[in-house]
């Protein structure tokens, strides 16, 4: 494993160094699912972007019960490793409680570089079923072959993978930098995994969201890009991408309600089949 990659199992116990005088993506998305794990900075900076979009807390819960469904989703078609690149903090339903919660078995790595989630990440594996795995990462996604490499201490990269990157191209602004990421992803998994990816969209609120995520990013916080929706079917070129296509979040395969569709809100999602 690359000296700046390493297991949460095997960290340096003492807490890492925290910056609070600058709101952070991960806090500010804790602070709109209702978490308890962010700070004044944090709350500032999510209630600037609420105020250019009133929705914004409710488009967070539908992108995080997509991640539910399509863990379910997977897991009901076989898979048994999941690799979670930018899992943020936890919250209710992690990736490995759901993929669990289906087959006990489920291997589970996940992946982040904020020195928050490291903390909480000691907490969370002791959450784990007896006949499954899990463990954390600190890695940067960019580091694709480091990545790679730890993760492949806990995942078999001969058996098919869900990778997870929820939430996190939003923050690779270079829009060639995040296609080749996520080309260089997909080449090391092996036929019949899934690609699950969601992410700020500008399809929704348009020039709100452009200026939110222009405030955010001035404010010091994690620099931050909204995409349309054909930008992120790009991302989906050395995959099958599955029905309904890319997405709103609160469409992508939801559970039947007697009011019909749900309303499009500002992140986008879809997932991919590596044939």
């Amino acid at each position: 494993m690359a000296d700046d990659v390493r297991s949460a199992r095997e960290s340096d116990p003492a807490s890492p160094k925290i910056d609070t005088s600058v709101p952070h993506s991960a806090r500010i998305w804790d602070y709109w699912l209702g978490g308890k794990e962010n700070y004044p900075v944090d709350r500032e900076a999510g209630d600037m972007v609420r105020r250019l979009l009133p929705d914004i807390d409710v488009s967070a819960r539908h992108d995080r019960a997509f991640l539910g469904r399509f863990v379910r989703f997977a897991a009901g078609e076989g898979i048994r490793q999941f690799l979670d690149i930018g899992t943020g903090l936890p919250t209710a339903d992690n990736t490995h409680e759901v993929a669990q919660r289906v087959a006990p078995d489920a291997r589970v790595v996940y992946v982040d570089n904020d020195p928050l989630v490291l903390v909480h990440a000691r907490a969370l594996l002791t959450n784990v079923s007896p006949e499954g795995v899990t463990d954390y990462i600190d890695a940067d996604i960019r580091d694709t072959e480091a990545l790679l490499e730890a993760a492949a201490r806990t995942l078999d990269f001969s058996q098919p993978i869900a990778l997870l990157l929820l939430g996190v191209l939003n923050h690779i602004v270079d829009d060639d930098e995040a296609r080749d990421i996520v080309r260089r992803l997909v080449e090391a998994l092996p036929s019949g995994s899934y690609m699950a990816i969601s992410h700020t969209t500008d399809e929704v609120d348009g020039e709100a969201m452009h200026e939110a995520t222009r405030r955010v990013t001035e404010s010091g916080g994690t620099p931050v890009v909204a995409r349309s929706a054909a930008q992120l079917r790009t991302f989906f070129d050395e995959v099958e991408l599955l029905e309904p296509g890319v997405v709103s979040c609160s469409r992508w395969r939801p559970e039947a309600t007697p009011w019909g569709e749900p309303p499009e809100y500002a992140h986008f999602c879809g997932v991919g089949r590596k044939p």
